[in-house]
């Protein structure tokens, strides 16, 4: 879980953040006497009297060893501009008025999310009512995960199926061409990999009730991401390590954000954690092995690898179907060598 740190004079504050923030961000109480003694978390909050002078300068100086693209936010009394100023002076990286709004903070912690969605006529609402649907699914999934806020199952499962019907009457090729004019790169592949679930199901000859559920998983499988920062999940260029760490983490972020969700079915908690995971155990984060990996995850395993290949970014152009179905043949044991034979008439078809 995502852990905040947060300096104080008194724990009260922290506590009471702590409670509301429960199942999203694990907030430890750091007391101000003590911040030589520790390190400061990639999310820090400060709430001091920023006039006492005596303080600052050991807080300017615990803050040279943030980390890298780390979020220090002071909190201010509000519409003080010598507050305000002396926290940036100091290092802020954005400032928060007391007192604390929990949604505020996620918001300056995390970036909004309602920028990503966009508008459904990037779409073509009209004439892709399938993509437009999942689209509000998704905006719902990462709303609920980036506020902790129930799961809406119930209108997910209706975007599921619409997903079906459009993909049933106008094919994965249409699809892919409607999915691809989203400007947000973490919104298309999630559209991505739900039409190319939906599109292997039906050529599997599975039932309209299974292939539902595969359009559901592709909506559900990354939820994660939405408590990861938006500069890391939207950056115009390729992720450097410490950046690829914590977008690592989003499969056990996705989990966490699923435990209210008590009418869930086990096998989408299992998809969220493990679609990274690969046959020959060198996935993440478990590691898993051979049978340990369900059929269903190795579905939307494969959709996701081909998703990410075939996806246009700013920094590289998609590469065709059989490029990237090559590129999946090329990874060998990691993926299931009997889906990925049937695989071959799906990327045939785009």
């Amino acid at each position: 879980m995502n852990r905040l740190s947060f300096v104080s004079d008194s724990a009260f504050d922290a506590e009471r953040l702590g409670r509301q923030l429960a199942g999203i961000v694990d907030v430890r109480f750091v007391q101000l006497e003590q911040i030589r003694d520790v390190k400061p978390d990639h999310f820090t909050i400060v709430s001091t009297n920023l006039h006492d002078a005596s303080r600052l300068l050991g807080i300017k100086e615990w803050m040279k060893s943030k980390p890298k693209d780390g979020k220090v936010i002071f909190v201010t009394r509000p519409d003080s501009r010598a507050e305000t100023t002396q926290a940036f002076a100091l290092g802020a990286t954005d400032i928060l008025s007391q007192p604390i709004d929990a949604k505020e903070l996620l918001k300056k912690l995390w970036s909004d999310f309602t920028v990503l969605a966009g508008d459904p006529s990037e779409l073509g609402a009209q004439s892709h009512r399938g993509a437009a649907r999942a689209q509000d699914g998704l905006q719902a999934i990462f709303a609920s995960a980036y506020l902790g806020e129930a799961l809406n199952s119930t209108a997910i499962a209706s975007a599921s199926t619409a997903v079906v019907d459009e993909i049933e009457s106008r094919g994965l090729s249409c699809w892919i061409d409607a999915v691809r004019k989203h400007h947000s790169q973490t919104y298309q592949h999630c559209l991505l990999v739900t039409g190319v679930a939906t599109a292997f199901g039906q050529h599997l000859g599975l039932s309209q009730v299974d292939r539902s559920r595969l359009a559901f998983a592709g909506m559900l499988h990354d939820i994660g991401k939405a408590r990861v920062p938006v500069t890391i999940l939207e950056k115009p260029s390729p992720l450097d390590r410490d950046e690829m760490a914590v977008m690592r983490l989003h499969p056990e972020y996705g989990l966490e954000a699923l435990k209210g969700a008590a009418e869930l079915q086990p096998e989408m908690r299992d998809i969220v954690i493990h679609h990274h995971e690969y046959l020959d155990g060198s996935g993440y984060p478990h590691g898993l092995q051979g049978n340990e990996i369900s059929d269903l995850v190795r579905i939307i395993t494969i959709a996701d690898v081909y998703g990410a290949l075939i996806e246009r970014r700013a920094y590289k152009p998609p590469l065709s179907s059989q490029q990237a179905y090559d590129m999946l043949v090329d990874m060998g044991p990691k993926l299931d060598k009997d889906l990925l034979r049937e695989f071959r008439f799906i990327t045939n078809a785009t």
